[in-house]
């Protein structure tokens, strides 16, 4: 399993870290049209506003660090011999919850009762 889990850990950190730095180049493209942008953006009526293009962005951009760090997390409980362990109750992570969320700290009714 920890083989497995280490090659798909790193396929979506690959995936998390290719959105971090899209958006990043994206968010970059759009800090420089708003700087050369003396338009009233919020009431053209056509398209989408700088201002709610940079909030969707933004959104974006810290979900995709959230699972780059997340992830970052799982890759180092497999080193430690911890992955698929509840870092609450030390139970096993079931399989079924790895395998929606494999970057899982905590089995489904830890989860639920930190509200995680």
């Amino acid at each position: 399993m920890t083989a497995d889990a280490r090659e798909r850990l790193l396929a979506l950190r690959a995936h998390a870290e290719a959105r971090v730095q899209a958006t990043a180049v994206t968010l970059d493209e759009l800090t420089h049209d708003r700087a050369g942008s003396n338009d009233d953006d919020e009431h053209d009526p056509e398209g989408v506003t700088l201002s709610s293009e940079w909030s969707r962005l933004t959104g974006l951009a810290e979900a995709a660090a959230s699972e780059l760090h997340q992830v970052d997390e799982a890759l180092a409980r497999v080193d430690a011999g911890t992955y698929g362990i509840c870092a609450n109750c030390g139970k096993p992570i079931p399989g079924g919850r790895l395998e929606a969320r494999p970057f899982a700290e905590y089995c489904v009714a830890c989860a639920e009762r930190l509200g995680r």
